[in-house]
């Protein structure tokens, strides 16, 4: 039955991907019989390149897709390479850790109400340092740049970059290297560069591509922070798909494959910048400068990480304040009085959100951790695998915009009556929840040391009594860890359960995201401090247990 595990893995990505293309480029070249296109044609693509504003919107989406994984990448590569193996490294790993479980809903919300005219900043500086008594009139939200909305992505995808790295990290045996290309008078950041970085690299490429890919097509993000007149290009695509006239269908279609495009093009160029950047690698390598003289841009790489996490930690802190604030008038920098009429109104409107986020994310994360299982045991019991082919396959999912393919899922859950159902939810959640239970589990899971499957085979013990008395308990903590962080994601989802669900089954992000065009913020805190608090719970419980478990075993605590 295991050897099934792989086969049925792939179908689920490369399925529903393949199905949804199909499905999203039928209508865009005018084919979709239920709605009288009958034959192909460039119809779809002619009415929205008439659309106004368009041309702006392709540019914010490709401009976000480009700046934010450059400055996010940049930031990560400095840091690690002006501070690993220092205390103040290992300090700030720990830190920055916890935001990766961070909704990118409830980090946006969190980074407007610090920065907007009337949010805190402003608020703990006025009027003693800015003369303001009432909020100033500056377009910072929704800023016709995007600039707040690539400020909202790039502090998000921070501390999942610096992740990623930090795992690739054991595998080029950083610290040695650094010792030698110190000794010969390279400066931190050079000898990082010219000797670790390319190794690095090129083992979380496909992670930042999909950080290139989700911020070609965000959706929440851009609701919350990014332009409204012309939104982004993704955004746009979703108030077409749900325009009451069925025939915007045709378009929105024709526009998600535009935002495929999108998402092409600026791979596309990243990939031609990682051409030139490697050439001017080589040639910086051979011209015999040091570059010793770094303390300065050391010192700036650890300001702006700290910088970035402290603008999230303290957005999550601003959002739990607004939750219980009572009346709070510009410039106080605390609210008048503290309450919890915020959470008791809106208790009536939180109990189905709250409980369908819970049950759809379980569903997709116990599924996904089984199948990760099932896939990892197999791989172990044939003593073979086909890694690099697969992580391709793998990261598909995040890769492609989520536009690109969930227009089309919509018209096969409708075609095989599942729709706005439960089911229909919890299988396109699975879609991207898989990607990062697998990723998550599967380093852990190939260091363990085969040694202790040898000695129990020596005494007779079968395969599956392996894995349930002794691979199973030593790994559990690794396995929360990937649950968790697979409920994190399926916490976070939103373009699919939108779409998907059609409105009839509410999740607190699809609520919380709903709320942003209001003005309520202390609904909004309650709304999107629950958002962030389902996460914080499901690491908390992947802490809690292996401690409670294994509370009289030492070993088994530092498994």
């Amino acid at each position: 039955m295991l050897r099934l595990a792989a086969p049925f893995a792939i179908a689920i990505l490369v399925g529903p991907l393949i199905f949804g293309l199909a499905a999203t480029m039928a209508p865009a070249f005018g084919f979709f019989p239920p709605l009288g296109g009958n034959y192909f044609s460039l119809e779809p693509f002619q009415r929205l390149f008439e659309r106004p504003g368009l041309i702006q919107s392709v540019s914010l989406s490709l401009t976000s897709a480009l700046i934010t994984p450059l400055v996010a990448l940049s930031s990560v590569a400095l840091f690690v390479a002006g501070w690993s193996g220092t205390p103040i490294f290992q300090k700030l790993q720990h830190f920055i850790s916890p935001l990766l479980s961070v909704p990118h809903a409830a980090a946006a919300f969190g980074l407007a109400f610090l920065i907007a005219p009337s949010g805190w900043i402003l608020r703990i500086i006025s009027p003693e340092l800015t003369g303001l008594e009432r909020p100033p009139d500056l377009l910072i939200i929704h800023d016709a740049l995007g600039i707040t909305m690539m400020i909202g992505l790039i502090v998000k995808e921070i501390p999942f970059l610096l992740l990623v790295t930090l795992a690739a990290l054991p595998q080029v045996d950083a610290q040695r290297n650094l010792q030698v290309v110190r000794g010969l008078g390279y400066g931190r950041l050079a000898g990082f560069s010219f000797a670790l970085w390319p190794r690095i690299y090129a083992q979380i490429r496909l992670a930042v591509y999909a950080v290139i890919a989700y911020a070609s097509g965000v959706v929440d993000v851009a609701i919350i922070l990014g332009p409204n007149s012309p939104a982004p290009l993704s955004p746009r695509l979703l108030g077409w798909m749900n325009d009451p006239d069925v025939l915007m269908r045709f378009e929105a279609s024709a526009g998600a494959v535009l935002q495929l495009g999108v998402t092409i093009l600026a791979l596309l160029i990243w990939w031609v910048g990682e051409k030139s950047l490697g050439t001017f690698r080589k040639y910086l390598c051979r011209n015999g400068h040091r570059y010793s003289k770094d303390q300065l841009l050391c010192q700036f790489s650890l300001v702006w990480i700290c910088l970035s996490a402290g603008v999230v930690f303290l957005g999550l802190i601003i959002l739990a304040i607004w939750s219980v604030a009572g009346f709070w008038s510009f410039p106080d920098a605390i609210p008048d009085l503290f309450t919890a009429k915020n959470w008791i109104r809106s208790l009536p409107g939180l109990s189905q959100p709250f409980i369908n986020s819970l049950l759809i994310g379980a569903a997709a994360t116990i599924l996904a951790i089984s199948i990760s299982l099932a896939c990892l045991e197999n791989e172990v019991r044939n003593l073979r695998t086909n890694y690099p082919r697969a992580l391709l396959i793998i990261y598909l999912p995040l890769l492609i915009p989520q536009t690109g393919f969930v227009f089309g899922l919509q018209i096969f859950f409708l075609w095989i009556d599942l729709d706005t159902t439960m089911l229909a939810l919890v299988l396109v959640h699975l879609i991207f929840v898989f990607p990062y239970v697998f990723l998550s589990l599967s380093a852990p899971w190939r260091a363990w040391d085969m040694r202790y499957r040898s000695i129990a085979h020596g005494i007779g013990a079968s395969d599956n009594r392996v894995f349930w008395k002794i691979r199973f308990p030593m790994m559990i903590r690794a396995i929360l860890i990937a649950m968790a962080v697979g409920f994190a994601i399926s916490i976070g989802q939103y373009l699919p359960t939108v779409l998907i669900g059609a409105g009839r089954q509410p999740t607190i992000t699809t609520e919380a995201v709903a709320l942003a065009s209001g003005g309520d913020r202390r609904i909004i805190g309650v709304y999107a401090f629950l958002q962030m608090s389902l996460p914080f719970a499901g690491f908390a419980l992947a802490t809690l247990l292996p401690a409670i478990l294994f509370r009289n075993r030492i070993d088994m605590k530092a498994a």
